[in-house]
């Protein structure tokens, strides 16, 4: 048999336009065998088929609109005035959110953390936080103050003022806002015992910080739209997170369980080729923009369900490494017969190893949805469905 020139392959997927009630697991099973056929290539096994979350959630219908919120929170938080703390500034992400929160109040203090929020977008730079002789982790600004230091600050890539947009759209809905700008959650205590953490990766920590410091009610985003509200769709585990906007008057919610639709998959693959693939839905990647320091992470999670074999962490030796150090004296034929032997022979867990350091153990579910996201990309590719060739070889395969 020949030896193998190509590592690992991912490949955009192209699929009809997914509407509620579709059968998805039809259409992702028939969408890569049909490109397989067209493309040339062959399905092994290990190959990783994933999906969007966003045409999972929209297959589920799994909607709810700016009355379902407002609903939602006038219920739970009583409709008067409601601390909103630590959103995102986002469009897509949040404004749609925020609507439906400033529809059930009467007034919202709004409190945005600076100089950035929790994915990376700024609000203002670092260099004029430190020239104004602000400390960000202390300093409580109110908007007056924020204006005269640092006056309109636009967001670099959408042009967006948020502070003023987010201002705006509360007040549009009818409800009173005053905003303002600190980063220790308990700061909003003096203005409202009732509080909505927006927060996302930090939720649980924000939200023991504030009943611990005296607030009454405290949701997070996750358990806003928990339940369905007026026949609407939910998310049990996450609510409002990782929703984006569908309308001006709608978001769609991140998808509900999910693991039986990933399983469905598989089977109908090992069925219709014999080979026995691993298939997971993704959201956002986690990767860093490096020009706008934007993290991209806006979702809960990377993935919401996978099958069994994505459990886990990769378990790789750093080749060069090996190349440098172990078999240094070594070139050629003896140099890759050495490197291939000790992959071959490497333990089953190498945490701590020297042989290994530098291979950054993070979740297999983060790594492979993080280059899917990268390969679906978010605008026109058409291409909601990511086949992952090879993932699992190594240099002996």
């Amino acid at each position: 048999m020949a030896e193998r020139r190509v590592g690992t392959i991912s490949r955009g997927i192209r699929c009809p336009i997914i509407r509620q009630g579709d059968d998805l697991s039809k259409i992702v099973t028939d969408s890569v065998i049909e490109a397989a056929e067209a493309e040339g290539f062959s399905l092994r096994d290990r190959d990783v088929i994933a999906m969007t979350e966003s045409i999972v959630a929209r297959s589920q219908g799994n909607y709810c609109s700016v009355q379902d919120i407002a609903d939602d929170v006038k219920a739970k938080l009583g409709g008067e005035t409601v601390g909103v703390i630590f959103p995102i500034l986002s469009r897509n992400r949040f404004a749609i959110c925020l609507r439906g929160i400033a529809k059930g109040c009467k007034k919202i203090v709004l409190m945005l953390s600076y100089p950035s929020d929790e994915v990376g977008n700024c609000l203002v730079s670092l260099d004029k936080i430190d020239e104004a002789g602000v400390n960000p982790y202390s300093d409580v600004l109110s908007l007056e103050k924020y204006r005269e230091l640092f006056g309109e600050n636009k967001h670099e890539f959408t042009g967006v003022d948020y502070v003023a947009y987010y201002g705006d759209l509360i007040r549009e809905m009818g409800c009173e806002v005053e905003i303002i700008f600190a980063n220790q959650a308990k700061a909003i205590l003096d203005y409202t015992k009732n509080v909505i953490n927006c927060d996302i990766h930090t939720r649980a920590r924000t939200k023991r910080i504030l009943l611990a410091a005296g607030a009454e009610r405290v949701f997070g985003l996750d358990e806003i739209m928990n339940a369905p509200v007026n026949g609407s769709g939910c998310n049990e585990k996450y609510g409002l997170l990782g929703s984006n906007k569908a309308t001006e008057d709608q978001v769609k919610l991140f998808p509900r369980e999910c693991k039986d639709l990933v399983l469905k998959v598989q089977q109908n693959i090992l069925e219709r080729t014999g080979k026995h693939v691993e298939v997971m839905v993704y959201g956002d990647g986690a990767f860093k923009d490096p020009q706008g320091k934007i993290w991209e992470l806006a979702d809960p999670v990377v993935s919401p369900a996978f099958t069994d074999g994505l459990i886990g962490t990769p378990n790789e030796l750093k080749l060069k490494y090996l190349a440098d150090n172990e078999f240094a004296g070594l070139s050629g034929e003896d140099l890759k017969k050495a490197i291939s032997d000790s992959i071959k022979a490497k333990d089953a867990n190498l945490v701590g190893k020297m042989a290994s350091e530098g291979t950054t153990p993070r979740q297999l579910t983060d790594l492979i949805g993080s280059l899917c996201d990268l390969t679906s990309g978010s605008g026109d590719k058409g291409t909601p469905v990511v086949l992952v060739q090879g993932y699992f070889d190594n240099y002996t395969n």
